[in-house]
């Protein structure tokens, strides 16, 4: 789609909140405008469900428009309380800083940090250097504790009881808008949907202590059609980082995604133009799978690279294609010690091992459903013990369900 790049976002399903439509579409068709989205560190990597604002980053990005990426070490070690119906747990600032570092990483990824077009900053550079009596008289006083206490943030937060350093968060991210709007001139914030009243917050200061006018987008939380939240599956977190989550896997879990979302992944998760999703999302039976083979290799090459992605696919094609039989060495593998695999390991343990299954318990279910094999060969019993006769020239492969597949070879001295 050409034009302007609020109606490619509109068309693709970004959009859930805008202060000032109006205003904000005629800002992104002028441009180039500055705008930010904040990334708190509270963990190592991020996962699939942080892609919508990374996406839509990069839209703008891909218009012109200048990224700033926020990594939130500042505002981390107060704790955002949006969604979370407990307090979060208290990190040190070498671990948040450390997180900060390895989410930054993942975000050049999209963004292509070069100082001009995207850079990235840090609130730690500036909320940590408050003098807080002072920050409660500049900022502090333009805040309503009964609208704070309305916002639906605090209102889940009021049942349980909210910490005081909680309730600082609005606060420090209002003020972390009014930073970015004085010394890079940022016009726009973006976030997720939960982000609504955190934005507002900004919103109004900037208009109360610069008499100047910024907007505010949030996204949708998205859900998968089943209703898990994206990101999550029984084995945890889609993470980022290859470390957490390869290439393969990665690539996996959106060729499992259900056929009633392919379209729509399609439209956030990548950049395949419009059209040409329009003609994927009416395939149907088994030609499905050409739109989810596209949009699994598009959204891993996004992240992974191209070399990346294009292995993956070759390991999945192998793994479940007319291929079986070639290129296995890209599929997820285990070293494991031959001396085990002499005695027997328990199929159960194995297979929870290498986290083909999220427990023993989930495995002995799935070989008394005839859902677990090993070198193609269904288990038929929880007492099967996995040994190296088990092994062959490519080592021994383990699937459960026709999706997930991994490979045990012997440790090498």
């Amino acid at each position: 789609m050409n034009g302007n790049v609020f109606d490619e976002l509109k068309a693709r399903g970004f959009i859930a909140q805008v202060s000032n439509e109006e205003a904000v579409r005629k800002m992104l068709g002028q441009g180039p405008v500055t705008f930010y989205i904040g990334y708190d560190c509270t963990a190592a990597s991020l996962h699939a469900g942080s892609l919508v604002p990374i996406m839509a980053m990069a839209h703008l990005r891909k218009a012109g428009h200048r990224a700033i990426a926020l990594i939130g070490a500042g505002t981390t070690m107060v704790g955002d309380p949006s969604g979370k119906t407990e307090m979060r747990p208290m990190l040190s600032e070498e671990t948040i800083r450390g997180f900060g570092v390895s989410i930054q990483a993942q975000l050049d990824r999209y963004l292509n940090f070069d100082g001009q077009g995207a850079l990235v900053l840090n609130n730690a550079d500036w909320l940590l250097e408050l003098n807080y009596v002072g920050f409660l008289r500049d900022v502090g006083r333009h805040f309503s504790v009964n609208r704070m206490l309305a916002a639906e943030a605090y209102k889940m937060r009021m049942e349980k009881g909210l910490s005081f350093i909680e309730f600082n968060y609005q606060l420090l991210q209002a003020y972390d808008f009014l930073h970015l709007f004085r010394t890079e001139k940022c016009t726009l914030q973006m976030g997720g949907d939960d982000q609504w009243g955190n934005i507002l917050a900004g919103v109004d200061l900037i208009r109360r202590v610069a008499g100047a006018e910024v907007e505010a987008m949030t996204f949708p939380l998205l859900t998968t059609s089943g209703g898990a939240k994206m990101g999550k599956t029984a084995q945890g977190a889609v993470w980022l980082d290859a470390d957490l989550c390869s290439p393969y896997d990665f690539y996996q879990y959106w060729v499992d995604c259900d056929d009633r979302d392919v379209g729509r992944f399609l439209r956030v998760y990548t950049f395949v133009p419009l059209d040409e999703i329009a003609r994927l999302e009416k395939l149907a039976g088994s030609e499905i799978n050409e739109a989810k083979r596209v949009l699994a290799f598009e959204a891993t090459k996004l992240l992974h690279g191209e070399a990346a992605a294009l292995e993956a696919r070759a390991a999945a094609g192998a793994a479940f294609g007319a291929a079986a039989g070639k290129d296995l060495q890209s599929l997820p593998t285990t070293a494991f010690p031959r001396e085990k695999l002499e005695a027997g390991v328990p199929a159960a343990e194995l297979f929870t091992l290498v986290g083909l299954t999220a427990s023993r318990g989930e495995a002995k279910r799935m070989i008394q459903q005839g859902g677990l094999y090993v070198n193609d060969e269904r288990i038929a019993s929880i007492e099967r013990l996995l040994t190296a006769a088990d092994l062959g020239p490519d080592g021994m492969i383990l699937k459960a369900g026709k999706k997930k597949i991994h490979r045990i070879v012997p440790e090498t001295a």
